[in-house]
């Protein structure tokens, strides 16, 4: 093949992406707008689900919705069937992006994307899909012609994905009046992406649970209810020695028929997950995915610090 018809075929491809997007233009209307107003006004976080080709489009609409001042996080289809869909809370906002959006695992995960959040927005080829049929809202990437020869590998269609996820951040951040001094503090040093410099200690709660092992059982249960964590730490000083969460007053309920003689020691669980304060909050949001619980305690030099939430970190974007 000569030099002529290298660029011949480049020049084509891009052409037919070209008259897709066109078409795309041509189709904004209000559902587009009532998306954007859903994701805008939501109370939780946007979380974008997708599997194959569309997962690689949906973690790049993330990482631009993060880094432009709206909190996301991605879902991949195939993992929120086996056991993933608890990050998924009622006032979280789901957008499940799917060309055909009848692919087996998005069928099977649709109606519990539709009821766990608040909305379901759909971003689809295909209005007639099991996807087009329970979204409150349909984004329409349909498309004519693929660019790949074969007409099967997705090219036009995974274009218009990621175009219309950057129009749908592109929105939000002049509905949010999102300026230059935000974008400084999602890219210290103008790199692009999620590399924030963020630390642990900016995110640690005003909160800070603590009982010592000899606490009774009451003290234990005061110390969990006054804070929103759910969870107290075991100290001896500022040393730390265990946890105690509301599951495991719930295990000494069911496991104890006399509770009365039982202390914080007896129920506490010992080598808690910690992080020290000067660390960058995105290993603290690893540890936590990794380990798979919603809080972390935070050490200054070893000694208890304070507490730092799962949710709180992906309101700030840091996933």
């Amino acid at each position: 093949m000569d030099t002529s018809n290298i660029i011949s075929i480049a020049k084509s491809t891009l052409a037919i992406e070209i008259a897709e997007l066109e078409k795309l233009r041509n189709r904004i209307d209000e559902d587009f707008v009532k998306a954007v107003e859903i994701i805008r006004s939501a109370k939780g976080k946007l979380i974008v689900v997708g599997i194959g080709k569309s997962a690689h489009v949906g973690n790049k609409i993330v990482a631009t919705l993060n880094s432009t001042g709206t909190p996301s996080q991605f879902l991949h289809a195939s993992e929120a069937i086996h056991g993933d869909l608890g990050v998924i809370q009622k006032q979280d906002v789901v957008l499940c992006i799917s060309n055909s959006g009848n692919s087996p695992e998005i069928i099977n995960l649709v109606s519990y994307l539709k009821d766990y959040s608040s909305a379901l927005i759909g971003m689809t080829g295909n209005r007639k899909s099991k996807l087009a049929e329970y979204s409150d809202v349909i984004l329409d990437t349909h498309v004519d012609l693929e660019a790949c020869p074969n007409k099967l590998a997705p090219t036009s269609s995974t274009t218009l994905q990621m175009a219309l996820g950057d129009a749908l951040a592109i929105c939000l951040m002049e509905l949010n009046d999102f300026k230059e001094n935000d974008f400084a503090k999602f890219h210290p040093g103008g790199s692009l992406g999620k590399n924030l410099t963020a630390r642990v200690e900016q995110f640690v709660s005003s909160q800070k649970p603590q009982v010592t092992e000899e606490s009774s059982i009451k003290d234990v249960i005061i110390s969990i209810s006054a804070s929103s964590h759910g969870i107290t730490v075991v100290t001896n000083g500022e040393k730390i020695l265990g946890v105690i969460t509301d599951g495991d007053l719930r295990r000494m309920l069911l496991n104890d028929e006399d509770i009365s003689k039982l202390l914080a020691k007896d129920i506490m669980s010992g080598n808690p997950k910690t992080i020290e304060k000067d660390l960058l909050a995105k290993q603290a949001m690893k540890i936590l995915k990794d380990n798979n619980i919603g809080q972390l305690i935070v050490t200054d030099n070893g000694q208890y610090f304070g507490i730092i939430d799962i949710h709180k970190l992906l309101d700030e974007g840091i996933n």
